[in-house]
């Protein structure tokens, strides 16, 4: 194989390919048992270009989870589950979408910042911070169609749009650790089938 000289694309993209290999192995492994070594190797990257970039492991942990937000958001942005004209269809539709990209192995399909959290929770709070700006953004893209369904069907009760939202990514989190820990991505799509029946008897449709 022939020596990347540092003019080249691929040299030149290092810190986008060290957070390609955080996000990839920190889902397989976890942040603890990630080493700078594991990253370097996977991203075919030296020591140096690693802390030339980022200062610590844990301000890779940061840009790692920053990196999620941004690349999940346009994931979700352009995912078909907007397209229905009925606020509530697009909610039902999201959950099934949540189920249907639940594909391949545990590690693929896994939340890098949910593994995170559960982690560094309590030791590394700017990571856990960064966390959860990406759980939290993502969860307020739900609000505003929770919240047009409700005045749609005058649902009311002592829940708002807000902690509907908020519960669906505690479904899905709890699913991925529910899939680890049977080592059955089954078990995640299970509790999708769970919140969809959830929904559908908060909003009284059979």
């Amino acid at each position: 194989m022939s020596r990347r000289t540092k003019q080249s694309p691929e040299r030149g993209n290092a810190r986008l390919r060290l957070l390609e290999a955080a996000r990839d192995i920190i889902r397989a492994k976890g942040f603890a048992a990630t080493s700078v070594d594991d990253l370097c190797r996977a991203a075919d990257v030296t020591k140096g270009a690693f802390f030339h970039h980022f200062a610590s492991k844990d301000a890779l942990g940061v840009a790692a989870a920053d990196f999620w937000a941004e690349t999940t958001t346009d994931f979700f942005t352009a995912a078909p589950y907007h397209a229905p004209p009925d606020p509530l269809a697009r909610v039902l539709a999201y959950v099934a979408f949540r189920k249907a990209i639940i594909l391949g192995e545990i590690a693929q399909f896994t939340c890098l910042v949910g593994t995170l959290a559960q982690e560094v929770y309590s030791s590394t709070p700017e990571v856990r911070e960064a966390c959860a700006r990406s759980i939290f953004g993502h969860t307020a893209t739900l609000e505003a169609d929770i919240e047009a369904a409700r005045s749609d069907r005058g649902i009311a009760g002592d829940w708002t749009a807000e902690s509907l939202a908020r519960h669906t990514q505690a479904v899905i989190q709890g699913g991925f650790v529910l899939a680890k820990a049977g080592n059955d991505p089954a078990l995640a799509r299970e509790s999708l089938d769970h919140l969809d029946r959830y929904i559908r008897h908060l909003f009284h449709v059979t």
